[in-house]
């Protein structure tokens, strides 16, 4: 069983809360390298949502680099070596964020220390 946890009341839609909630599981190491999630029926089943749903989350982490879906083992963690790349796409989100903050008068030592604070929930 893997603890997946969905908010029927979020504004975020589910396949997003349940991509988030992988990514999430991999940064804080409950899941790992090779580990296979459950089907999609499974997951569907397991926290209550569509099979669609499921399998759109399920792509849109493949397509990010997160996952590989293999015919054998279903989907399997596989986190993108592209480091480059994931600096890329780390820098553009942020890029709004901090424009976000900016506008609301969030200083850059606010920022920093926030990062400070979400990092070391991830670093060992």
């Amino acid at each position: 069983m893997m603890y997946i946890e969905i908010d029927f009341s979020s504004d975020e839609a589910l396949y997003m809360q349940l991509r988030n909630q992988i990514i999430l599981g991999i940064a804080t190491s409950r899941f790992h390298q090779g580990m296979s999630l459950p089907s999609v029926r499974q997951m569907a089943e397991e926290i209550g949502i569509n099979m669609h749903t499921v399998n759109k989350a399920y792509n849109v982490l493949r397509q990010e680099g997160f996952v590989k879906i293999d015919r054998r083992h279903g989907t399997v963690i596989a986190v993108d070596e592209n480091k480059v790349r994931a600096l890329e796409e780390m820098k553009e989100e942020l890029r709004v964020i901090i424009a976000k903050g900016s506008c609301k008068n969030i200083s850059r030592k606010e920022v920093y220390a926030l990062i400070d604070e979400l990092y070391f929930e991830y670093s060992e």
